[in-house]
């Protein structure tokens, strides 16, 4: 599964509202209310704050992947956002986050959710992407970069 394959641009925003790490959680998370792969927005939620409170998703370099596994969902959904401000997300390094990638999957699932992290991971660990994604300025520039990045990273 590529990442290409669950990132749609209704469920992209490139000026994400929030200045707590509560508040973009809730708000990334809500960018997911039209998806037809969820069954129930609020088990999704509880699922990320509960990833969450195991250990931050924020991984470092400015970058999130706040992630969960719940049978809210039918299949693998996704949803990504640069936010308006930096935002303390408790992240590794101690650095604020401005890029998160938002990824639910089913309980039974593991297996692609797992490759779908690292891939994200990876991708998101080179500065140059970073840096292009923080400059789009639209949804859909933003799911291209992603098509364009993994086609480029990886043997598809």
């Amino acid at each position: 599964m590529k990442i290409s394959d669950i990132l749609q641009d209704e469920f992209v925003s490139t000026k994400l509202q929030g200045k707590t790490k509560e508040e973009v959680l809730n708000s990334v998370i809500d960018l997911l209310k039209g998806s037809k792969k969820i069954k129930d927005l609020d088990k999704v939620r509880e699922a990320i704050f509960e990833r969450e409170k195991i250990m931050s998703t924020g991984v470092g370099k400015g970058f999130a992947i706040p992630h969960g596994k719940t049978d809210a969902v039918s299949d693998i959904v996704a949803a990504f956002a640069v936010t308006s401000e930096p935002v303390d997300f408790q992240s590794l390094d101690g650095e604020p986050v401005r890029l998160l990638f938002l990824l639910v999957g089913r309980d039974n699932m593991v297996g692609p959710h797992i490759k779908l992290l690292s891939r994200i991971s990876r991708l998101m660990n080179k500065d140059e992407f970073r840096k292009k994604l923080l400059t789009a300025k639209s949804s859909s520039e933003i799911v291209q970069f992603f098509k364009d990045e993994e086609i480029s990273y990886f043997d598809i």
